[in-house]
């Protein structure tokens, strides 16, 4: 029978008695923690974990931060790269992997997307050949967040130009920092580097570091975007700033090296949390085409929360990402564009403007910049729609006539 919350947070209690320091350094602290299955309740006993039903992991980490203790590693890391090798991943890569990204130890970043393969995934032409004890590496990457600093790629090539594009994809664990990778950083329109393309010259992946089967990267890739979709993804608890300790200042400090990708994201989302003071700030809040645009934008963030409510709902019985994550994905692109269209309303001109003397110091126009964005990153619209359709209506897959052909066969974007 499983404990109760009260029984898991009075024994995480008497622990954190007698384990917390605030004077261990942070990797100390988090391999105690990983000792005694606190990291990551959730997961098996041997990885971090002590195999408690997912509703309770709210209330660990609620304890961890009532009491000021960092918790695990935040990134790519424990939202991707671990989960998909508990999930996929040999004993082996589990031995080697899951604690030191847990402790931070170990940082990653996704190496997914192409320049000619990003909707279409499973079109990818980076390609990984086998020499004795490991896979020759060649292609470039693109949209990764974090490639410049990560010690792995989660990577996807393609290993069997025979096989139909989707049969042969092999998920790869490629080491970052060796001569034949090169990371240049992407500049955006709204003035931001977040992203990097990634170049690969005969890398080096040794053969043990395939992730599920030779040429069955496909349903391994699936998983790991599941979980980039899911609502209810997994989260470290954030240190307070309040207590002293040399692990709270390096989680602070690692935390600020994590979240330096993602400053303009709430910009991304729309900022629908602005669009009703400044409304009220400029004189347009009686204005009526500006009231219907707002009552919009709060009906579509209210239906949203309600889907967010439902996957953690979800979450907490223990059921594997479903369709909430594409309707959260929609959703958000939708919210975006609402609140944007709101801000241009309320703005007018004006919110073109950037520098002091514009709205916000720059923030709107920096909005309307980056809301494109979010209808792409993670999956277009268009593909969350395909999904949606196919998956979870059961509507006919949409017309594609290369998907049961060898994939040297198929044309691609090189070809034209």
């Amino acid at each position: 029978m499983a404990p109760t919350a009260t029984e898991v947070r009075e024994e995480l209690e008497a622990w954190l008695a007698d384990a917390w320091d605030p004077d261990l350094d942070l990797v100390t602290w988090r391999n105690r923690l990983a000792d005694a299955g606190w990291a990551c309740p959730t997961w098996p006993s041997d990885r971090c974990g002590r195999g408690l039903p997912v509703a309770l992991a709210d209330v660990v980490s609620e304890v961890l931060i009532r009491i000021g203790a960092p918790g695990v590693a935040t990134g790519v890391g424990m939202l991707l790269a671990a989960p998909t090798i508990l999930e996929h991943g040999s004993d082996d890569l589990q031995d080697r992997f899951i604690r030191p990204t847990v402790t931070g130890e170990v940082t990653w970043c996704q190496l997914f997307s192409e320049p000619a393969a990003g909707s279409d995934l499973a079109g990818l032409t980076t390609r990984a050949e086998r020499d004795g004890d490991e896979w020759v590496v060649s292609g470039q990457k693109v949209w990764n967040t974090s490639a410049h600093h990560a010690d792995h790629g989660l990577l996807l090539a393609r290993t069997d130009w025979d096989a139909p594009k989707h049969r042969g994809i092999t998920y790869l664990v490629v080491p970052m920092h060796q001569p034949g990778i090169e990371v240049r950083p992407l500049r955006q329109m709204n003035g931001h580097a977040s992203f990097n393309e990634v170049f690969l010259d005969e890398a080096r992946v040794p053969v043990a570091d395939v992730v599920g089967e030779v040429g069955g990267g496909w349903p391994v890739a699936l998983a790991t975007l599941a979980h980039e979709r899911r609502l209810a993804a997994l989260h470290a608890p954030l240190p307070r700033a309040d207590q002293p300790g040399r692990a709270l200042r390096e989680a602070i400090a690692e935390q600020a090296v994590a979240a330096a990708p993602y400053t303009w994201y709430p910009q991304r989302a729309g900022r629908p949390d602005l669009v009703v003071e400044r409304a009220v700030a400029t004189g347009r809040a009686d204005d009526p085409v500006v009231r219907q645009e707002i009552a919009q934008l709060l009906s579509l963030t209210r239906a949203s929360q309600w889907t967010a409510q439902r996957a953690l709902a979800a979450r907490a019985l223990g059921r594997p990402p479903g369709p909430e994550g594409s309707l959260g994905k929609l959703a958000a692109s939708n919210i975006a564009r609402a609140a944007a269209r709101a801000h241009t309303l309320i703005a007018g001109g004006a919110g073109m403007l950037t520098g002091a003397d514009s709205p916000l110091d720059g923030i709107i126009a920096e909005i309307l910049v980056s809301v494109p964005a979010v209808s792409i990153a993670g999956g277009t619209d268009e593909i969350q729609h395909n999904i949606l359709g196919e998956r979870i209506l059961g509507l006919p897959k949409e017309p594609d006539l290369s998907r049961d052909l060898p994939f040297r066969r198929v044309p691609v974007a090189d070809d034209a």
